[in-house]
């Protein structure tokens, strides 16, 4: 997921995850704190915290693991992480109870609140803004730095300079230089700094006692701090064995896009708040912050297939089963409201690229058993249909079964992505044999793809079959002679 961090120094440290086998809370663990920690040891997650609300009110709220590494410091629920993008959907709620006071409205123009604005920027509505739909540039740099070193006043003149990137409305583009319009027009029609504005219209009224605003450079009470499994080494990305520490520094008019800090219980009530009508008091503006913008084309834009689309300053996961909205941030922490089933999850943790969205689904099934993902959930139509069929008469006969369905359906077309990432699932769930047949499904039917031999070479490897993974990762390195992936462990099976 491409999430804009705004990182200035990443110093990585040879921290090794404590156990994480016992929660913080004294109660006995539940079959939801078991996934948990797996998960937090499979993904070397050192602090996470949790929070479920049903039915309006917070029935599950428990801490895991270790907020500081370099100290072995326990997390605790008083443990503060900061929520990074999350900070967007706060900025929504912030517009639509200006919209609720008759001081804005959606569809209005950015150039009715903000002078000296570019012709070509004038037109650009507030919802396209929130909606990271502007085709605004960003004031981010290629490296993920704030322009003329975060200093505001040159980098908004600069970035004043920059040309649109696409007409408004043509696609999604996440974007950070709409959120510091949306901060500025916060300011303006309010009154007040639009970091005050949201203290006292969203925190103090939610009662989000621990929450507020800052980041690395603020000395925070019992911060859970940042972590990191990437470091650069002669200029490239690589992930480590163990996590680092990570720098994070959000400018203060960069604080409508990222900043705040707070505990999955002050989110909770955040929620509770929201939904009980004390944030917004009238139902259509909560419709308007949770629908998902149109695009041009008549289609929705977002994230990737799960995120896949963006309202105003949420992101959206749209779906026939179970919708909902889904604020992400930093990859590091996420925030589902099942829009039809009265169940929000909250997973805040402090290590940059958990992404426990790809997660909060599982959740989501301890309490509708139909989420889990061994049923089946989260696949597209398409999966799901083979997935039945195969279900039925084995997986071990995938091809016979995938011609019979071509041959009912001449339309009938899985994507190598959809399969190959259905591959890996069932890799994840232990189910080895079914993650082969897919990924070998996968090579079969989209031979000239240089990365379902090289998914096919690792899975055959992992079963053991190394004279066959060695012929696949000979087959995906002829097809892209650039993929070191297949090289490396040509070279390796060769070795031995």
């Amino acid at each position: 997921m491409n999430f804009k961090l705004l990182t200035v120094t990443l110093l990585i440290s040879g921290m090794l995850i404590p156990d994480l086998s016992k929660a913080q809370n004294s109660d006995q663990p539940d079959s939801i704190d078991v996934f948990i920690t797996q998960k937090m040891q499979q993904q070397h997650i050192p602090a996470l915290q949790l929070a479920i609300v049903r039915h309006g009110k917070l029935i599950k709220q428990k801490t895991y693991g270790t907020a500081n590494l370099e100290n072995s410091i326990a997390a605790t629920d008083q443990s503060i992480f900061s929520i990074n993008s999350i900070t967007k959907a706060f900025s929504g709620v912030a517009v639509m109870q200006l919209a609720e006071e008759g001081k804005l409205k959606i569809t209005d123009p950015i150039s009715l609140y903000i002078d000296s604005l570019p012709v070509s920027w004038q037109g650009i509505t507030l919802q396209q803004v929130l909606t990271n739909t502007s085709g605004l540039p960003d004031i981010l740099d290629e490296n993920e730095q704030v322009l003329e070193n975060a200093n505001e006043s040159r980098a908004w003149e600069k970035v004043k300079t920059l040309p649109l990137e696409f007409n408004a409305g043509d696609r999604f583009s996440y974007n950070q230089t709409g959120y510091v319009i949306i901060g500025k027009i916060i300011t303006k029609l309010s009154g007040v700094h639009f970091t005050k504005f949201i203290e006292d219209r969203q925190f103090k009224v939610a009662g989000m006692q621990l929450t507020r605003f800052g980041d690395s450079y603020d000395v925070v009470q019992n911060s859970a701090g940042a972590y990191t499994m990437n470091k650069f080494i002669n200029g490239r990305m690589v992930r480590g064995k163990s996590p680092g520490t990570a720098y994070i520094q959000f400018p203060v008019f960069f604080r409508t896009a990222a900043g705040i800090l707070s505990t999955s219980k002050d989110m909770a009530q955040w929620i509770i708040a929201l939904q009980s009508g004390k944030l917004l008091k009238d139902k259509t503006s909560i419709d308007a912050l949770w629908t998902a913008a149109v695009l041009n084309n008549g289609k929705i834009g977002g994230f990737n297939q799960l995120t896949n689309g963006y309202a105003l300053g949420w992101p959206t996961v749209t779906r026939a089963d179970h919708p909902a909205v889904g604020p992400v941030g930093g990859g590091r922490s996420a925030l589902f409201v099942y829009l039809k089933d009265d169940l929000s999850i909250v997973v805040l943790t402090n290590l940059l690229g958990a992404n426990p969205e790809r997660f909060i689904d599982e959740i989501g099934a301890y309490y509708i058993p139909d989420m889990h993902e061994a049923n089946g959930f989260g696949l597209s139509p398409v999966i799901q249909k083979l997935r039945t069929a195969l279900m039925k008469q084995g997986f071990d006969k995938s091809v016979a079964v995938m011609a019979g369905l071509k041959k009912k359906d001449p339309a009938f077309s899985p994507g190598e992505d959809e399969l190959n990432g259905w591959g890996y699932k069932l890799l994840s769930q232990k189910e080895i044999a079914k993650a082969l047949a897919i990924l070998k499904l996968n090579s079969i039917l989209y031979p000239e793809s240089a990365n379902t031999h090289d998914s096919l070479g690792e899975i055959l490897e992992i079963t053991g079959d190394y004279k066959a993974a060695l012929l696949s990762y000979k087959k995906s390195l002829a097809l892209n002679p650039k993929n070191t992936n297949a090289s490396n462990r040509i070279k390796a099976l060769s070795g031995s």
